[in-house]
């Protein structure tokens, strides 16, 4: 027993001298590539066994012969761990430089294409990250291209907008100084009319500036879903009677029981947007309705405002809620600046909602999703 504890304390001795020396050996090569530590680690290992085995064979007074076959086979050993290892660190290192090469091609041109053929599998879940890195990159480079053009669009139609009533406040306020109106009165209803549409537009804008910096302040109270569309209706009721639109609430009392918790204001103010939407681009004689029901499975309250305008194109949908979009010139509104959508699905989502369309027959439908309240 005493004997093998000593053989193990000089195997012990010179596997650790063997261990610190490569110890120290890989930090100095600690900024190398990945074969040389490859090479380091095989060469400890052997050197450490073959420190180990002479230490043991010296104590134990082997034969010159005996060593030498001991120290050959230890040597063989050593060349064969180091071959392997010089072959795997050159795999490894030129799997690498591939990837580095992939992703200096990716700060180049903005994608990611993964090199082919086996890596370890911490290169390829390196290589999978950049990959997913790539596609988001993409896609927020897509959202930027689209609010861009939707900004450009947004622009020129404010522009419009703006220039229109503008030269018709000019022209007007130059035929009264002049004194050559013979109704005046009429003037001051037409400038009112059009300082309204101005002062519209210009609260539209400040809303969707508030909801795009973040900073739309919300005060949420617990209120019944009743209350909500009742007092969207009374308060479309003017506009739907001038168009001659008929405007009436169905299924209602449904959701009437389930509360939500929502800004009323703002809330109001969605609904009211919807409603006005859709009373201008529903016809004379046309239904506009608003709807409430309560979906138990996910917890929400859904409020439906559906119109008879015809219908949107299809290619078209996913762009309504778009800052600024009209659509064609069929659903080209007659005031406003085209943001009442885009506000409605800013201050849904400031609410943890959604905000949807879709069509129907004779026209299309939004709907706008909410949490119930507990």
């Amino acid at each position: 027993m005493n004997d093998i504890l000593l053989i193990a304390l000089y195997a012990l001795a010179g596997a650790t001298a063997a261990g610190v020396l490569g110890a120290l050996a890989l930090r100095l090569l600690r900024h190398r590539s990945v074969a040389v530590s490859l090479t380091v680690v095989a060469a400890v290992s052997v050197t450490a066994m073959l420190a180990g085995t002479l230490s043991v064979a010296w104590a134990m007074f082997l034969s010159s012969h005996d060593l030498t076959v001991v120290t050959t086979v230890c040597a063989m050993a050593a060349v064969v761990s180091l071959a392997t290892a010089l072959v795997l660190g050159r795999w490894v290192v030129a799997r690498s430089n591939a990837l580095t090469l992939a992703a200096r091609d990716f700060g180049r041109s903005g994608s990611f294409a993964a090199p082919g053929g086996n890596a370890t599998a911490e290169l390829a879940a390196l290589g999978r990250e950049l990959a997913a890195t790539s596609a988001k990159l993409e896609e927020s480079r897509e959202r930027e291209r689209a609010l861009d053009a939707s900004r450009r669009e947004l622009v020129a139609w404010i522009s419009h907008d703006l220039r229109t009533p503008l030269a018709g406040l000019r022209a007007m306020a130059e035929a009264l100084e002049d004194g050559v109106v013979e109704d005046p009165a009429r003037y001051h209803r037409q400038i009112r009319t059009e300082t309204d549409r101005l002062n519209g537009m210009v609260s539209d804008l400040f809303e969707l500036s508030r909801i795009h910096a973040g900073t739309l302040s919300l005060s949420p109270s617990r209120m019944s879903v009743h209350d909500l569309v009742g007092d969207a209706l009374a308060g479309a009721e003017p506009l739907a009677r001038e168009h001659g639109v008929r405007l009436i609430g169905e299924k209602a009392e449904e959701a009437a029981g389930v509360p939500v918790e929502v800004d009323g204001r703002e809330m109001t103010r969605v609904l009211g947007n919807l409603l006005v939407n859709a009373i201008r681009h529903t016809p004379a004689d046309g239904t506009v309705a608003i709807a409430a029901r309560h979906e138990e499975a996910t917890g929400t309250v859904v409020l439906s405002v559906t119109d008879a305008c015809g219908g949107i194109p299809e290619e078209n949908l996913p762009r309504v809620f778009d800052t600024g979009w009209r659509g064609s010139e069929a659903r080209t509104p007659t005031a406003g600046a085209g943001l009442g959508l885009a506000i409605v699905r800013g201050i849904v989502e400031a609410h943890s909602g959604r905000a949807t369309v879709c069509n129907v027959q004779g026209g299309c439908r939004f709907e706008v999703v909410l949490p119930a309240a507990p």
